[in-house]
């Protein structure tokens, strides 16, 4: 047996021997004016105790009480304690941005909140704290003394660094430099995004780093100005800057594997993200320590003094007989209050209790039991059954947060939680989920094959993958019908130039017949012309060389000169003609460079006349009394 306070019994056991020796030694005051055998007379005859044997039983009981303060206790091994959790850095936006009140009180300090409220729920995990603005630095580096994070993080402010701006990926270079436990880095945002619209590189930086970056984005999308402490706005070429929440910011959460959420006005943000980066931290043994098992033997010496002391204070003769059963009671009462298994009954019929409304399919208040006993106990076990409860009553999120904070030694029980997580997140039903779904599987199948939880593996791998071709499938003919669409369209343009273009071949086709009717038929009646002339003329030569043979020659002198003046007038009509056939084809040329809009208008133009303009062949100029418009 050993103690484990001793202290207890070097500094007060000395004390009340001292204490107990002078009460011993020191005479009643009636002992100094009568005699021993005077007061034996006077004395009457009871069963009570005298005072000395009443000061030694004080004193026993002292000794008692000092043995029982000291801790005795008895060696039963030792026990290895393993601390299994994740590291976790978070990363405060301290720019000028976050002084914005459109959010209350403003982004800062709201953020500063809900970043107190993270460290406060990881009890198991180390955290670490990271300022930035236009540059960074590392305020804690990741530790479980989670009150001095807290400490260090509620003292940033916009002055902690000078340079204004945001820039992340100067952030994300510091975040590579902190040192953690496992291969992959989780680090949780809370920003408001900055100016910054495109985050290709810090995703590609991320991606290469294997960091796992998680955002709380704080503001909201109406935005506010920026209010300094002495009460004025910031101002930009003399215009208020108004600073709006940049969702941007969700693209780099969302490409490296984590989650963005939106601020709210309550908890409820905070302890979703919380869930989510405990769901996809990758959970690993910290630190590990033997412990010295014991038994506790304090309460023997307890029970023992106080028997004592009731001896001592009560007398045992006849007149207090009625005291006894109080006593008693008292005695009763004092064992069983001090007794240390007292508790563990009642929490034994609270358990038999959740049990029992389980197995009646009350998953819910069965949930509720557990969730309280494990928080109370910090019990991985009850936690685990809290998270059974929670998915047999199908609150998938719930079942998943209780899953998370159970830590169990036992290698199958731990098997079987990874896998109850994998249906949760299956359940859930997003492309996100069931990859996460999958590496729970994985992960439990390491830990002990089992065959229902390689099928679910197999199933949830084979939707993965008839998703990705769904998808792939999908884009395929969306593309397919985009190009169906622009040879559609090119096909019907082609279609509308070719029939505009027949139509004007036709019509210029069209247009030519007709001029050239018109011409023959105006050779025929300059023929017609010609014809009687000759005719009257050799009837009037036929009469004068009847009449008079010596006019004939000069007849005949005058005839000729007649023919060759109409045949000077027949050149001339088809100069006329010609050069008319030329213009026709020149028009011709013009309209066919005509727009749609001055074609139909030209043509009901023509057509309102009896005679168009490209019919005229008598007339060498063309006059348009609308000359503000242009028949080509």
């Amino acid at each position: 047996m050993t103690f484990l306070h001793p202290e207890f019994i070097y500094f007060m056991f000395a004390p009340l021997m001292i204490i107990y020796a002078y009460i011993m030694i020191r005479k009643e005051s009636h002992e100094h004016y009568f005699s021993k055998e005077i007061m034996d007379k006077l004395r009457i005859n009871s069963n009570s105790l005298t005072l000395k044997a009443r000061n030694t039983l004080l004193f026993l009981a002292g000794v008692l009480i000092i043995i029982a303060s000291a801790e005795p206790v008895l060696k039963d091994g030792t026990v290895r304690v393993k601390a299994i959790g994740g590291d976790i850095l978070i990363a405060l936006d301290i720019s000028d941005s976050m002084l914005c009140e459109d959010v209350y009180p403003n982004r800062l300090e709201l953020a500063k909140k809900k970043a107190l409220v993270m460290i406060n729920k990881t009890t198991k995990d180390r955290v670490g704290v990271i300022a930035f603005a236009k540059n960074s630095y590392l305020v804690s580096p990741i530790s479980f003394d989670t009150k001095t994070v807290s400490f260090l993080l509620s003292k940033l402010d916009t002055s902690s660094i000078t340079q204004k701006g945001t820039d992340i990926l100067t952030m994300l270079e510091t975040v590579t430099k902190t040192k953690t436990t496992t291969d992959k880095k989780y680090l949780l945002i809370l920003s408001d995004g900055g100016d910054e619209t495109d985050f290709s590189a810090e995703i590609k930086f991320a991606k290469e780093k294997g960091i796992v970056v998680f955002v709380l984005g704080m503001g909201t999308e109406l935005g506010a100005s920026i209010k300094k402490k002495d009460g004025t706005l910031i101002k930009y070429n003399d215009k208020v800057i108004i600073s709006k929440l940049n969702e941007s910011i969700s693209e780099l959460a969302l490409r490296t594997g984590g989650v963005y959420i939106q601020n709210t006005t309550s908890s409820r943000d905070i302890e979703a993200m919380f869930s989510e980066i405990i769901n996809n931290t990758e959970h690993k043994e910290l630190k590990s320590q033997e412990i010295q098992r014991y038994v506790a033997l304090f309460y023997y010496p307890i029970i023992l003094a106080i028997v004592i002391l009731l001896i001592a204070f009560n007398s045992l003769g006849k007149k207090v007989k009625h005291d006894k059963s109080a006593s008693i009671f008292v005695l009763f009462i004092l064992i069983f209050s001090n007794s240390p298994a007292i508790g563990d009954v009642f929490d034994f019929k609270k358990l038999a209790q959740a049990k029992k409304f389980y197995e009646a399919k009350d998953y819910n208040s069965s949930a509720k039991i557990y969730e309280e006993y494990a928080r109370k106990n910090n019990s991985g076990q009850a936690y685990y059954n809290a998270g059974n409860s929670y998915y047999k009553e199908k609150q998938y999120l719930k079942a998943l947060s209780a899953y998370s904070f159970a830590r169990l030694e036992d290698k199958e029980l731990r098997a079987k939680k990874l896998s109850n997580m994998g249906n949760a997140l299956v359940r859930l039903g997003t492309l996100n989920t069931l990859e996460r779904a999958v590496k729970h599987y994985e992960v439990s199948l390491k830990l002990k094959e089992d065959k229902p939880t390689r099928e679910n593996l197999e199933a949830v791998k084979k939707a993965l993958e008839d998703n990705k071709k769904k998808e792939e499938k999908e884009k395929g003919d969306e593309q397919e019908e985009k190009d169906k669409k622009y040879s559609e369209q090119k096909t019907d343009e082609n279609g509308d130039d070719s029939d505009e273009a027949n139509d004007k071949n036709n019509k210029n086709k069209n247009k030519n017949k007709n001029s050239k009717s018109n011409d023959s038929s105006k050779s025929k009646k300059s023929d017609e012309k010609v014809r009687p002339d000759k005719k009257k003329n050799s009837d009037d030569a036929k009469s004068q060389e009847n009449k008079d043979n010596d006019n004939k020659n000069s007849n005949n002198d005058n005839n000729n000169e007649d023919s060759q003046e109409q045949v000077k007038e027949l050149k001339d009509k088809n100069k006329k003609e010609v050069k008319n056939k030329a213009n026709n084809a020149q028009s011709d040329l013009k309209l066919q460079k005509m727009s749609d809009l001055e074609e139909a208008k030209w043509v009901k133009k023509l057509n309102s006349n009896q005679n168009t303009y490209l019919y005229r062949l008598n007339k060498e100029t063309i006059e348009n009394d609308e000359k503000n418009e242009k028949p080509w």
